[in-house]
């Protein structure tokens, strides 16, 4: 089923090439590289190696997503991984909502990472936790475009599968679980208004991290998608600053 469903416009996989420093750059769940692109190109032409790997059955169709699991999620952020491996001796890794999740997923299971930059990421969202009791529903609304911007819209899924939201749970669980192994730095932004992922998340995340460094930094004019709205520049600005401290 992968095949039948194009790619959308602006939801194709981005790399830029440049120094030995990479940043592997992470969308998130039902959304599409384009909520990244901006980030991406930003730390490219700062002279960074950049990454932006699109997540298996996202940027297509959500019939497409219904047939993918979180381990498919998860060796899509690997492969990105593995290609600025080749290019790069230090990465950090950066992902907003299930992308901060992965970035997350990247700290606990690959020691090397340098440093990560979450970005409302999710680790519990109890609102989902009703999918387990749902009979006979395949998909439910979406979830996607939660941005105080009203002229800027998300390339997301207009419904978002039960059988996603399922895989997006276990995900979370495995994350959650392992919190304590991430040691590198972390730079942890939280928008105060979020309409899908409760930013109590962000400080059970600084919380829970074994990193000595770790900062919580909040948006304070955005809501979700904050790579799109109006803590964009913040987000870039600050993300510089905190790499270069860490070189």
């Amino acid at each position: 089923m992968s095949n039948q469903y194009p790619v959308l416009k602006d939801a194709e996989p981005f790399h830029f090439e440049g120094n030995r420093i990479g940043i592997l750059v992470s969308h998130g769940f039902t959304g599409s590289t384009q909520s990244m692109r901006p980030l991406g190109e930003a730390y490219a032409q700062a002279g960074y190696t950049v990454c932006g790997p699109r997540l298996k059955g996202h940027g297509t169709h959500y019939e497409d997503m219904e047939q993918t699991t979180y381990k498919d999620w998860i060796a899509s952020i690997e492969e990105g991984y593995h290609w600025l491996k080749e290019r790069c001796d230090t990465i950090f890794v950066t992902g907003l909502s299930m992308g901060g999740t992965l970035a997350l997923y990247m700290a606990e299971n690959y020691p090397d990472i340098h440093a990560i930059i979450p970005i409302n990421a999710a680790v519990t969202v109890p609102s989902m936790e009703n999918v387990h009791e749902l009979r006979g529903v395949r998909y439910l609304d979406a979830i996607g475009s939660d941005i105080k911007n009203s002229e800027v819209k998300e390339l997301a899924y207009e419904k978002t599968p039960v059988q996603s939201v399922k895989e997006i749970l276990q995900l979370m669980e495995k994350v959650r679980g392992d919190l304590t192994k991430i040691t590198c730095p972390a730079l942890i932004f939280v928008s105060d208004e979020d309409h899908v992922v409760p930013p109590v998340n962000a400080q059970l995340i600084h919380d829970e991290i074994g990193s000595e460094r770790k900062t919580l930094y909040p948006l304070r004019n955005s809501y979700h998608v904050a790579t799109l709205d109006y803590d964009q520049q913040i987000i870039i600005e600050k993300t510089l600053e905190f790499i270069e401290s860490t070189i």
